[in-house]
């Protein structure tokens, strides 16, 4: 029989572990947002030039190219990606990449909702990428850079020929600020406040390449949009949308919060030290794994593993002999025991997922408090499996 671990002497000074909304920077406090336009209109001198800092820093951060428009759209980043499916696609036939949660909700719109005739899905189960070799860049096609639900990433875009002839759609929700993204072989790109940044809810950023903006502006889409997704009047980009003129009523309290976590990545050494902080987080992690049986990556391969979403699957011989429902009682268990011991919130796997954990590793995440958690996961193993173990000595 199992005996149950003693539970580890440190805790993670921030158990805020979410894939989203993330953690906040580090030392964050609500008076940090002191500042805020609260009361003011969004269209007036002040509050507009709040969400062009917010546009011109991002971009900084990013760097964007020359020519690129970024702007702040409704919605979060799944507002930002509808927006570029509805106003873009169409004109071509369109290969779109599933092979998580979000991945596969794009291919489904595309799909479904757009009833696009020439559509091809190239799909993966959980853990694995499509075969990108297979998709033909005479057609749109359509991608998540980083699999926040399967830890899959993308390694990099060596795939994307430059003399493409359709657009590249990208979905970086989960990697912008956190991977380098390679923004010469895309051509749409969408993320949101809420991911890496620890910002607060339903704000998404669109960024535009010129030739992104070229087939706006010269092919209109062949179907009717409803107000916040469209981005031309009369045949013309709306530019005041990527110059602080939001769509609709954005939160200037949530704004601020963008403005600090935009600072902050700013004083810590900008887009470099963001990636270095959260490769630090994934590489702590496989560190651990890789001496503690019973654990292991969602992801098989280590070029593809997602420095952000980090997704476990639990390989231990007890819950391998359990049967699949049994498996995911198990393992909303085992996240439930670190939640109530207050060392880790909001980590279970994603719910369309395999059963384990997911744990958010984007650069607000202390590399500290990684390392604090991975003995509890350990104990709160060894208290489940003790647990399995005295009920079928009594049955």
């Amino acid at each position: 029989m199992a005996n149950a671990a003693p539970r580890p002497a440190s805790r993670p000074a921030n158990p805020n572990f979410s894939s989203g909304p993330c953690a906040k920077r580090p030392g964050f406090r609500l008076d940090a947002l002191a500042g805020a336009a609260l009361g003011r209109s969004h269209r007036a001198a002040g509050p507009k030039a709040k969400l062009a800092e917010i546009i011109t820093r991002s971009r900084d951060l990013l760097g964007l190219p020359a020519g690129w428009r970024l702007g702040i759209v409704p919605a979060s980043d799944t507002g930002a990606v509808e927006m570029a499916l509805w106003s873009l696609l169409g004109p071509r036939p369109v290969d779109v990449l599933a092979f998580e949660s979000f991945s596969r909700e794009w291919a489904e719109d595309v799909k479904s909702q757009l009833a696009l005739p020439e559509c091809r899905i190239l799909a993966a189960p959980y853990g694995a990428l499509p075969d990108l070799a297979a998709l033909d860049f005479s057609r749109d096609v359509v991608l998540t850079w980083n699999g926040t639900t399967s830890g899959v990433r993308i390694p990099d875009g060596d795939f994307i020929p430059a003399d493409r002839e359709g657009l590249v759609i990208c979905d970086a929700t989960s990697a912008a600020f956190a991977m380098a993204l390679p923004w010469d072989k895309l051509d749409v790109v969408t993320w949101s406040w809420q991911k890496v940044l620890g910002g607060e809810a339903a704000h998404g950023m669109l960024a535009l390449s010129p030739r992104a903006v070229a087939r706006l502006e010269q092919t209109p889409p062949p179907r009717p949009l409803p107000k916040i997704f469209r981005l031309t009047r009369k045949g013309k980009l709306i530019e005041g949308i990527f110059s602080g003129e939001t769509i609709n009523t954005p939160s200037m309290l949530a704004a601020e919060d963008a403005l600090d976590g935009l600072r902050w990545a700013e004083s810590v050494g900008g887009l470099p030290a963001l990636v270095a902080r959260s490769e630090a987080n994934l590489a702590a992690v496989a560190e651990w794994v890789a001496r503690r049986p019973g654990i292991d990556f969602l992801a098989a391969h280590p070029a593809t593993r997602s420095s952000t979403a980090i997704c476990l699957s639990i390989t231990a011989p007890w819950f391998a002999a359990l049967p699949a429902a049994e498996q995911a009682q198990a393992a909303k268990r085992l996240a439930s025991l670190l939640d109530r011991e207050g060392v880790a919130h909001d980590i279970a796997a994603y719910r369309d997922a395999p059963p384990g954990l997911r744990i958010w590793g984007g650069g607000t995440v202390e590399t500290a408090d990684i390392r604090a958690l991975l003995p509890w996961i350990e104990w709160a193993l060894a208290e489940i499996e003790a647990g399995l173990a005295s009920a079928e000595k009594v049955a």
